[in-house]
Parts: C-alpha cells; structure tokens; sequence
C-alpha cells in the first residue's frame, strides 16, 4: 500500500506489534537498550571532554591574558599609566577578565555545541528533502540578519556600561585608598555622589540597551517558533501536490527544525556572554597592542654608570601638561662620586630630574603611548565644553541623575585645551652617551632610589628589603647570603633598632601599601632596600623627610656613609641633611639659579640659598654652659631608638574588624531585595506574566506538535480537503503562537534587564556608601584591602544584576514550563507521566544537585584564587615608579604568574570532577528520554495510547526536562549572587553610627542614645586626653596607657618626639579613626564619644603627611568636604589658597581652578600638592586643625609663607601641630615632647623647653644649621 494512502497511526502500531516472535521481540529490546547505553556512554564522554576542554581554555587564556596585560602594563611609560583613571588598569585585570574568562569558556562551547546541532539538523533536512529545508531554512536566514542587525548596537551599548562600570571602579578605588581623608574632610557624601554619576551613567546605558536586547529574543523566539508554521504548512502542500513522497519525510524534517529551533533558542544567551567578552577584550588589547618605548642597549662595558651625569639645554614638559614647562633649557653636571643636592622652590623642577634620570619620562617619544586610550580624547573635550555652557545655563540645584556619562571624566588631561604642546629639546647623557642609548634595566639597576612617599609591598620586611637586590651583581645569592646582606642594610639605615623589638623580626608583614609601620619606618626600610644593592647612583628624594629629629640624623649619618664614592643625588626641603654636600644646586623655575657648597652659598646674602637656610633657622637661646653638643646628641639619639616601640605590632592576636556577613540563604536574602523592590513590584508582576506565558509555550508546542502528527491521519485521498483544512489550520495556530511567544519574550526581555539594572545601579550605590561609612578599623583589615574592596564593589552589584535580569526570567520560566509540561502530560496520559515523574524528575534532581555542588565549589575555588592574584596585580600597579625603579617587572610578572598557574593547576583537578557530574547530569536526560520513548511505544502497541497522546506526553516530558535543567543551570548564579546580596546588605546594615554607651552590637542603646553638640565653637576648641588607653584594632600591643594631655582653647600646639611615639596616634584619635579603650577625649568639656562623629568631623580639618588628592579639578579638590560647594565664594577660595601659598601658581595655569590634577595629583609636584591639601584644609574654617607633617613637601620659603598663613589661621582655632622640623613650631604657644609608651616627657614653650636643655634641646642642636 502506498504510503500516501496509510494511516500514519497504524503504521507505527504495526510497526510496535508485529514481531514473529517473542525471542527476537527481547533481541529487539536488547539491541535497543545496547545502543541507547552506547549512546549516553558517548554523550556522556564527548560533553564531559569539551566541557573540561573549554573550561580550562577559558582559565587558561583568561591567565595568559591578564599576565600579558600587566607584563604590557610595565612595558609601557610611566605617562600611560599617568593617563589611565586611577583603579582602571587593576578593575580591567579583575572584573573585565572575568567577563572575558566567561564568555570563551562554556559559553563559546554551547555556541559551538549548537551550532553543530544547527549544522546536523540542517544536513539531514536537506538530504531528505531540499526544498522543504531550504524554504524551512529561510528561518536561519531572518535570525542571522536580526541578529547580525541588532548585535553591533548592543555590543556598542553593553560597551557604554562597561565604560561607566570603569570609571565607577576607578573611583571606589581611589577612595578606599584615601578613605582616612575622605573621613577627615567628611567628604563620604561627595564621593558617594560622584561614584552615583557613573553608577546611573551605567544604569541609563544599560536600559537603552535593554530594548535591543529584548528585540533580539524576541524576534529569536518568534523566528523558531514561525518555523514550525512554516515547514508544517508547506510540507503538507508539498505532499497535496505531490512533491512530497511521504509523510515520514515531512517528519524527519520537522523533527529536525525542531532540533534546530531547540538550539537557536540556546545560542542567544552564549552570544550575548560572547559579545561582553568581545567588549572586555577590546579593554586588554587597548594597552596590549600599543606601541612600546625602545629600550637601548649600550651596558657594560660598553658605558660605565660611575661617570658624570650630565644635562644640556634640557627643555620638558609632562605629557599631562604638556603646555607647562618644567624645565627650561636646564644645564647641569652632577659629578662621580660626589654628593649633589638639589633644593629650590616647590614646583622648580627637583623631582622632574629624577624622573628623567630614572627614565621614568624621557625627551623623546614622549607621546608613545596606546591610541585606544587617547583616541576619544578630542571627542570628550568637546563633550566637557558643551557641558560647561549648559552647567551654566542650568539652576545650580541640577540632579546628578541628569548627567550624560559620555561627559568627559575628571582625569582627562587639559593639553589639546590649552595650544600646541612644549617642544622637548636637550639631551641628559653619561660617558657622552644619551640614556636613551642604554639598556633601560641595566641602567636602573645600578640606582637606588630612596622616594618622598615610600612604598612598601604587602610582604614581610625582608622581603621588601630584599626586593633591592634585583638585578644587581647579589641577584643569585644564595638564600643565607641574601639574608646577611638585608640585615646589614637595615643596619646601615638603623632600621634594625624596630625591626628587632617586632615578634616576627624580619618576617614582620607590613601591611598593605606599608600600612602597619610608622611613616619613619617605612622610609628606614625604603633606604635599607635601596643601599643594599650598593648602587653607583644613589638618588635620596627627601629621603628623611618622614623620620623624626633625632632619628634623622643618625640616619643621615648612615645616608653620609653609604654616599661616600658614589654619584649621589640629595633632593631636600631640610636643609640640615645637606649641608655636607660637595655641590648644592638651586633651581628656580627649571633653571639653575646658584650653585656651590653650603659655606660659599651663606655668602652670598642677598643669595636664594641664604634666604632658605634662613627661614628655616631655629632660635637656640644661649648656648652658654651647654653640655658636649656630640656626646649629649650621641646619648639621645640613641636612646630615643632604643626606647621606640613599632606603630605596627605583630597581628597575630588581631581582632578584625570586617563586617560579620549575616548568612541570609537564598531565599532570605532574596526575600530581602525583593521586599525592599516595593516600587517595581508592577515590573515583577509582568515578570511573572509573562514568564507564565512564555513557560505555556512548551506544552503548547507539544500539543502542536501532537496536533500535526495526527493532521497527517487525513492524508488519504478521499479526506485530502479534510487534511489541506486541518493543516492550514494548525499552520496558522503556530504562527499566532510564534506571534505571542515573541512579544511574551520581548516584553520580558526588556522588563527584566530594564529592571536588573535599576538594582544593579541601586545596590551598586548603597554599597560603595555603605562601605565609606564603614569603621576606620575596618579597612585595616587583611581582607578588606583596596583591591578587594574594588572588585567587591564592581563584582557583587554585577552578580545581583546577572541573577534579576534575564536569567531570573529564565529561572520563573524554566519553574513554570516544568509545571505546565507536566501538568499537560498527566491530562493527556498519566501513566506515561507518572513513569516520566517518578523515574526521570528524581534522577534529574539528583544528578541537579551534585552538579550544582560541584560547580559551587569550583566557582569558590576560582574566585579566592583569583582575588588573590588580582590583589597582587592591583598593588604592583598602584607602585608603578617604585616596580620600574627597582626593575621589578620580571619579578612581579613571574610571581604573577605562579599565582595564576596555581589557580589554574587547582582549577584542573577541580574541573575534572565537576564536569565528569556535569556530563552525567546531562547524559541521564538521554536516557530517561529513552524510558520514555519505551515505555510509550508499549503503551501504544498495546492499544493503550494513541499516536496524540504519545506525542504530547513525550514532548511534555523533554520539554519539562530541559526546563528543570535550564533551573539549575542558574544555580551557580544564584549562589554566588546569594552571596553578593548577604555582603551588600550587611554592609548597609553595619554603617558606622557610634554613640556613647553602646556597644557596637547595641544597635538599639545607639539608636536611643542622645548625641550632644560640642558647646562654643568660636574661638577654638579644648581639648583633653584624661587617662588614654588605646591600641590599634589590628595589633596587640598598646600606644597609649594613661595618656594625660590638655590643649587650651584657642592654643597652638606641638607634638613632636621620636618616631612611634605615638604622635600621628593622637591624631587619629582626635579624628575619632578609631576609639580609646579606657579613658576620655573631651571636646570644650564634652566627650567627643557622646558627639555625633560626623558633626564633630565637622568642626576639624586635617593636613596629613602624605597629600593626597584625587581625580577632578583644582577647584573640586579644595572644596571637598564642603558641603555644598556653593557655599564657598571664589573671593574665599582665592583668599585661602594665598594663604596656602598657591593661588598665584594656579592663576598661572591657563585653566586657572578648573585644571585637572590627573590621576592622584600627578600633574602637581609633592610641595605643590601638599600646599593644595593645606587650602582644602583652611576652606573648611575649621575650629580644631590638625596639622600631620603639613608643611614636610614644601620648599624653606614655601614652608615659611605656609607657616605665617597658619599663625594667622589659628587665631580663633585650636591648631594640633605634628612636626619633625622644629622651625615649624617654634613659636608654638606648647610643646609636648612624647616618649616611650606615649608618655609626656617635657611640656612648655620653646623657648622653656631650651631653658631645660633636655630631650627637646638636644633635638634643636641636631636640626641647627649653624652647627
């Protein structure tokens, strides 16, 4: 019989029930059961060995990729990283590599995986029945173009998001390593406002995107399903006329449309991971494929760094002001082996003449340097004109939200704004040749750099001292030589005196950036890392700038010894430590203005020299009937290093002080974002809708499908109407589906991602401001390092979104096509169901659940390791000058890359097992589809079910299954953004509100406690430490025991004593950092812990030793704190910069206060930040000022002008004043000279304290200059 005219129905019964026999029925069965094993066992291997494959390809290209990246980063020039937003280069090596890791891992597999499926379906349609395929095929076609259509615009979009994302990153990182100046100026709102800009700048891109994305689902998704209309509808007029031989040719081609629409809607996800990654890539090859300086080659013994170093008509400008000179035509010897000081004015160009000796900045290709960072410049200082003039315009109360994020940043140098840049012309050279010509490591090995600001490595002191020894003749020595050489160094520089009273000695951990040492001994370790290589340059940038009075001069008596026979270059504000140097250069301006020795430069009294050594002259009082000045200074000195205890003990007892995560769950903390979405519960609700909708599609499409199989039962002649009715009937109910479908996954596309960013914006928010509120204490913590706080603030909010966008859409649909599926297969046939429920939902929960285990587990694994390594990265970047200068790239790289090769060597063992259970979690579905199929066709041999009831309850079954499975495919997201949501809220929750006699778990005794106001202000504030007790959160080993010290209202006053006296503690107890354990601070009679904190901090301002500043303007830096900026009138802003000793600087620049100060103040010289700092300071009208090291950076006549600005100042304030230069406080109103223990040892005026000739005597002989 012809196959036209059977019943498709009978023929597969016929097909189930004749068998001759029962043995061959059973021989049947078995070679069934054979080749379904045999099928799974494959499946099972080849998904288990790609989906390991593509895993570790992801890991391993994700490593290679970021290690290349930093070994670029060091490649490149110091101005490239200059250029970059501070916390960009270290967000790109965390964040955007895991986006990148991503998207060629898995993702890339399933895109592959797929598209094979696609490839197969497509063959086989074809071969049995081309034109059906190819009319079928124009399906591919429409989604290609959608796809290929919309793609370019979502990447453009997705781009746009990561943009913002950066800068966002580059700001938390900027802030979480200032946080304590951020606290001080009570700027946590401000920052919290600027990171909000690029936050909402992310959220508004990413909602514009969020149509483009819905489109292309939707249009997915009605594509897949028009196909089935499609290919049904032609088939059955094919067959009606004849083209079409057979009905099981029609199926076949269905089935495999079916295979094909399956796998186009699993494509969409992979290529949307994969259009990040395309993205996040563009982020690494921006500095990877930039263009590199040429190194030369010229070493020994070809030229000898033992020569005079010479400059000829050198004439520079930094590439971030290239308009500025620096320099101009500067001509200067610094001669072998003599000492060489170089001191002027602040901004005079001392500090460019170490970089250019350090090849930090060279005269030639100085603008090499990656397109992809410069190339948008133009286009932005457009954009920041525009957005000038309409500021203008615009009330001054304008909402931030209103901000385009296309706006330029703060860090975008004003060069293009301001005319053609300087010309760069002389030469610097030794032995006749350019330093250009000479290999660069070499060239650097053989100097030691002493810094103004130094850096430490977040490693043991032997280590960090060791890190001297890289590429110097002592390289390769072995382990105990190398050990004998640091402790000799540390000697030299007496930093063994601290070193040796530490419970872990040399493998003391400094902390991050050095954090747990005092600002002395990091420069004691800086010097002793710095000697032990035995440099033939030796360059000392206020090397002692840091060190107290009597420790600085036996350091420089060290400084005096390693400097004989060698080049050694001294640049100093203290003009104490130079008065034995063979030359003094004196630069005004980028010239050479006086130049001599200290005796024939005091000469010359109208002389600049002289002018400096005067205005940092001390009053001496008598020096009748004096003591041996050596013999007492000897004595002293010792002692004060012999009684000076470490600011940074052994942690080993450490409490931390990081946020206990309240562990919430899944569910609670879920519950809990959810509760807190009130406003959006509209959204949720058409989440819900239409999720509900799109699940309804599975069993209707199993209904369909059943619908046509059994429209092909009117394929006989004599009912060929009946057939042409039905099937252009069912046609159209699969093209009316395909239609809802499309606009259900549309809708929710767009809800869902519209509103995944609205949270992920949200939260992104309140968690950088949570953090800022944190406790002082809490930052000091190992694990709440800079780095990690970055990546926590650029990853936890991404996670949140990852989860409530379109993969939370997923996750309901997946739960309700489950439901429907078999909903709809037990109305149909409940004994097939029941098989299918009982036998393949618990396997597949099963089988769920260890691969959900395992995938945790790695996913734990990957992102511990790679916090690690990627903190590592983050810190070697921030130290850039330092990394170059001690020609620590090969190191730094190679240690990188043992980091990442260990996570990658767990991560193999890891993957192996997890994706051995993610295959046979995925196999398993084979064979309970073979159950099924089974178990089905018995049911219809006997008679029990017919060929609808089968088919539904069959496609029911797989398409519930691939529901259930798509559920716990997002299981691994829903644990980690789990996690993310605990961090998120427990940050909020734990923002620091102290109150008086509340325990920090005494929320409610906080809440209820009244805070008192700190009573008449004007004119200054008392201040009284009664029986202090204090030590530091992370050590254990107390500062203070018993404290006593009172500061009148309105009173001058100076703490001065040795270094980890406890002088900056003070300091931070005033600020209220951290709190006393026993006794009291009070305030104008007031206990400061009564006082709101941040309405106190109200009433201080706070020059620290270090000046720190941050990306934005002149202007904005000063005003920070100020709360609104408004509030300041330029005539003010003016008035107190003159009084900083800066207006007429910025005046000059020809942005004036709108100039740019690059990332971290790089524009501006140390003495030229510090004067920017001590303005900010001043701008507050602060009652109580707090002045750390203030005037450490500025040049004699500088410091003198600062000095007479703070005499005026701290008439009607208190002024607290930490000093190492006892000119500065002289005419202090009192003197407290600290000891051992932070014990009070003298206390009056200076000229009192003289009259004793004790401690604080002794400590003016050492710093008098005429001595």
């Amino acid at each position: 019989m012809d196959s036209k005219n059977q019943d498709p129905d009978t023929v597969i019964r016929k097909e189930a029930m004749d068998t001759p026999t029962a043995e061959s029925a059973d021989h049947s069965k078995e070679e069934k059961a054979r080749q379904d094993a045999s099928l799974r066992a494959e499946r099972e291997a080849t998904f288990g060995d790609y989906t390991f494959a593509y895993r570790m390809i992801g890991i391993r290209m994700s490593a290679a990729i970021r290690l290349d990246y930093l070994r670029c980063l060091f490649g490149q020039s110091i101005h490239v990283l200059d250029s970059m937003a501070p916390g960009a280069a270290a967000g790109t090596i965390t964040t955007t590599a895991n986006t990148l890791q991503l998207g060629i891992s898995e993702k890339l597999g399933t895109l592959i995986e797929y598209l094979a499926t696609i490839i197969s379906a497509t063959v086989i349609a074809f071969t049995y029945n081309w034109a059906l395929a190819l009319v079928t095929s124009s399906v591919i076609l429409f989604i290609s173009l959608s796809v290929s259509a919309l793609l370019p615009f979502i990447v453009l979009g997705t781009g746009k998001v990561t943009k913002a994302e950066t800068k966002s990153s580059s700001i938390a990182s900027e802030a979480f390593s200032s946080i304590r100046m951020i606290t001080a100026c009570g700027a946590e709102s401000q920052m919290a406002e600027r990171f909000a800009v690029w936050a909402k700048a992310a959220k508004r891109h990413g909602q514009r995107t969020s149509p483009l994305i819905a489109a292309q689902f939707g249009l997915v998704f009605f594509a897949m399903y028009s196909a089935f209309a499609l290919a049904f509808w032609y088939g059955t007029k094919s067959f009606a006329e004849g083209r079409v031989d057979s009905v099981g040719t029609i199926t076949v081609v269905l089935m495999s449309v079916m295979m094909m629409v399956l796998s186009l809607e699993r494509i969409s996800t992979p290529l949307i991971a994969i259009g990040k990654a395309i993205v996040a890539a563009c982020e690494f090859f921006t500095v990877i494929d930039a263009p590199r300086p040429k190194s030369g080659e010229l070493r020994e013994p070809d030229v000898s760094a033992t020569d005079d170093i010479v400059f000829e008509g050198v004439q520079f400008a930094y590439p971030s002001r290239p308009h500025v000179k620096v320099l101009d035509g500067l001509n200067l010897r610094i001669q072998k082996n003599k000492i060489t000081a170089i001191v002027g004015p602040s901004g005079s160009g001392k500090s460019t003449i170490v970089g250019l000796i350090e090849r930090w900045y060279t005269l030639h290709d100085q603008y090499v340097i990656a397109k992809a960072i410069e190339k948008d410049k133009k286009k932005e200082l457009e954009k920041k004109k525009k957005q000038k003039q309409k500021q203008k315009q615009k009330a001054k109360g304008r909402n931030t939200e209103d901000v385009d994020s296309d706006n330029e940043d703060d860090t975008v140098p004003n060069a293009e704004e301001t005319g053609p840049a300087i010309e760069l012309k002389g030469s610097v050279s030794i032995n006749g040749h350019p330093l250009e010509e000479i290999d660069l490591r070499w060239w650097r090995s053989q100097i030691g750099l002493v810094q103004q600001e130094p850096f430490l490595f977040n490693d043991t002191i032997y280590k960090n001292v060791a890190h001297g020894l890289i590429g110097s003749e002592f390289e390769n020595e072995s382990e105990e030589r190398k050990k004998e050489l640091v402790r000799e160094a540390c000697k030299e520089s007496f930093a063994d005196e601290f070193i040796d009273r530490l419970p872990d000695g040399y493998d003391t951990m400094v902390g991050d950036s050095g954090t747990k040492l005092s600002g002395g001994q990091r420069q004691r370790i800086s010097i002793a890392r710095a000697v032990i290589k035995k440099p033939s340059v030796l360059i000392l940038d206020e090397a002692t700038s840091a060190i107290d009075v009597r420790g600085e001069r036996v350091v420089q008596a060290a400084l005096d010894k390693v400097s004989q026979n060698r080049t050694t270059i001294t640049i100093a504000h203290r003009l104490s430590t130079i008065k034995k140097a063979d030359t003094i250069v004196v630069l005004k301006k980028g010239r050479v203005i006086e130049q001599g020795t200290h005796d024939t430069l005091l000469e010359n009294e109208a002389g600049v020299y002289y002018g400096l050594v005067h205005a940092q002259q001390l009053a001496l009082g008598e020096p009748n009937d004096t003591p041996d000045p050596d013999s007492l200074e000897e004595d002293d000195a010792g002692a004060a290093l012999s009684q000076e205890k470490s600011a940074a003990l052994s942690d080993t007892i450490a409490t931390s002080q990081a946020a206990k995560w309240v562990n919430r769950g899944v569910v609670g903390s879920f519950g809990r974002l959810l509760y807190e979405q009130k406003s959006s519960y509209p959204l949720y609700i058409m989440i819900v809708a239409f999720a509900t909708i799109t699940a309804a599609s599975s069993p209707m499409q199993a209904y369909l499908f059943s619908q046509l199989i059994n429209v092909f039962t009117f394929a006989a002649p004599a009912t060929m109407d009946r057939f042409l009715e039905r099937s252009r009937f069912w046609s159209l109910m699969w093209a009316v589906l395909a239609i809802v479908v499309g606009f259900a996954y549309f809708v929710l596309g767009f809800v869902s991602t519209y509103l995944a960013h609205y949270i992920s914006s949200k939260y992104r928010q309140q968690y950088f401001e949570g953090l800022l509120y944190q406790k002082t204490s809490f930052f000091d913590a190992e694990e709440n390092s800079t780095g990690t706080l970055t990546a926590r603030v650029g990853s936890d909010p991404k996670q949140l979104e990852e989860l409530l966008g379109m993969n939370m859409a997923m996750v309901y649909t997946s739960m309700f096509t489950l439901i429907g599926s078999l909903a709809i297969a037990f109305a149909f046939g409940w004994k097939l169901a029941l098989v299918a429920t009982c036998v393949t939902v618990p396997i597949g929960l099963v089988a769920g659940y260890f691969r959900l285990r395992y995938e945790l587990e790695f996913e734990k694994l990957s992102a511990a390791v790679f916090a690690e390594s990627s903190q590592f990265a983050a810190e070697s970047i921030s130290a850039f000058r330092t990394v170059a200068s001690l020609t620590l790239e090969g190191t730094i790289c190679a240690r990188y890359d043992q980091l990442l090769n260990g996570h990658v060597g767990q991560a193999f063992n890891k993957a192996r097992w997890s994706t051995f259970i993610f295959a046979f979690s995925d196999s398993v579905s084979l064979a309970c589809q073979a159950l099924v199929f089974w178990y089905g066709a018995r049911l219809m041999a006997s008679h029990e079910y017919n060929i609808m009831q089968f088919f539904v309850c069959y496609m029911a079954v797989i398409q519930g299954a691939e529901g259930a499975g798509q559920g716990f495919s997002f299981g691994p997201n829903a644990a980690q953004a789990s996690a993310a949501a605990n961090r998120i809220l427990s940050v909020r929750e734990t923002r620091y509100r102290p109150a008086s006699g509340a325990s920090s778990g005494d929320k409610q005794g906080q809440q209820e406690k009244q805070q008192h106001q700190i009573p008449d202000t004007a004119g200054g504030i008392k201040i009284e430490l009664r029986g202090v007790h204090f030590r530091y959160p992370t050590r254990d080993t107390p500062i203070f025991r018993g404290l006593d010290l009172t500061i009148e209202k309105g009173q001058f006053a100076a703490l001065v004593g040795a270094s980890g006296c406890g002088k900056t503690s003070v300091i931070s107890l005033l600020e209220r950092f951290y709190d006393v354990q026993r006794g009291a601070i009070l305030a104008n009679g007031v206990d400061v812990a009564d006082v709101d904190v941040y309405e106190y901090r109200k009433h201080l301002s706070l020059v620290a030793q270090e000046p720190t500043l941050f990306q934005g303007t002149l202007r904005e830096n000063i005003l920070l704190g100020v709360n609104p900026p408004s509030s300041i009138s330029d005539a003010e802003l003016h008035a107190v910069c003159r009084d900083a000793g800066i207006h007429d600087f910025i005046a000059s620049l020809p942005e004036g206060y709108e100039t740019s100060v690059g990332s971290r103040g790089v524009s501006l010289s140390g003495g030229q930040k510090q004067r920017v700092a001590i303005a900010r300071a001043l701008v507050r009208r602060p009652a109580l000022l707090l002045l750390d090291e203030a005037t450490s950076s500025l040049d004699s006549e500088s410091e003198r002008l600062v000095q007479a600005a703070f005499e005026r100042a701290a008439a009607g304030r208190t002024m607290v004043v930490v000093a190492h230069r006892l000119a500065t406080v002289q005419n202090a109103d009192v003197v407290f000279v600290l000891g051992e223990g932070g014990r009070v040892l003298e206390k009056g005026s200076h000229a009192e304290l003289l009259r004793r000739k004790g401690v604080y005597w002794n400590m003016c002989q050492s710093q008098a200059l005429d001595r």
